[in-house]
């Protein structure tokens, strides 16, 4: 599934988290520079998301005892102790990539080269801003599950605990990414545009 996610509003303290504030901004100038910041990223963003769901195939431990969830029909198996916990008590994962799209990454590069503030500010809106069309997205995820009568784990994403970013290339290939988003792996395993998202969801 490929869905555009509306998402009309940034918070504005989790903008000023990202750019290292405590507490409100009340210089008039930051102001207006946080204001438009938000209203920029809303604008030249496009989130979108895929997601896919498959049931768990088994939890055979890998090489070592390494807890792995391994999903039926489909290569990513989900490896480490984190999400083997995160896991333990589902029978079907959701896999879900969300992105802000290359126009997005486009301003991102072109404000790095003409105005630093802005570049920060828009940086940290659309940081923000990812984090809400993953929530969106989290919630479709939720309220499918709910129509099944099953309910859902918090996501869970690459690189946290100790599930390891090498199993992103197997996530973003099954759920075609790269055709339906536009996104793609650097060498150092990093997404482009680099405001994007992967995450697991268990349903139980």
């Amino acid at each position: 599934m490929v869905e555009r996610l509306h998402v009309a509003f940034i918070d504005e303290a989790e903008v000023l988290r990202y750019l290292g504030y405590r507490g409100a901004a009340t210089d008039p100038e930051v102001r207006a520079l946080l204001e438009w910041g938000m209203a920029h990223a809303l604008e030249v963003s496009a989130p979108t998301c895929s997601i896919r769901t498959f049931a768990i195939a088994g939890r055979e431990p890998l090489e070592g005892g390494i807890p792995s969830v391994p999903l039926e029909g489909t290569t990513p198996t989900l490896a480490g102790k984190s999400v083997g916990r995160r896991l333990e008590d589902s029978s079907e994962v959701a896999l879900l990539a969300v992105t802000l799209g290359m126009a997005n990454e486009r301003e991102l590069r072109r404000l790095s080269l003409t105005s630093v503030a802005r570049q920060m500010v828009f940086d940290a809106a659309s940081t923000a801003l990812v984090e809400h069309a993953t929530d969106a997205a989290d919630a479709l995820v939720a309220a499918e599950a709910e129509e099944r009568g099953m309910r859902t784990t918090r996501r869970f994403s690459p690189g946290y605990g100790d599930m390891p970013l090498a199993c992103q290339p197997a996530l973003l290939t099954t759920l075609n990414v790269q055709r339906a988003l536009g996104i793609t792996l650097t060498d150092s395993l990093l997404m482009v545009p680099t405001k994007s998202v992967t995450a697991v969801i268990g349903l139980s």
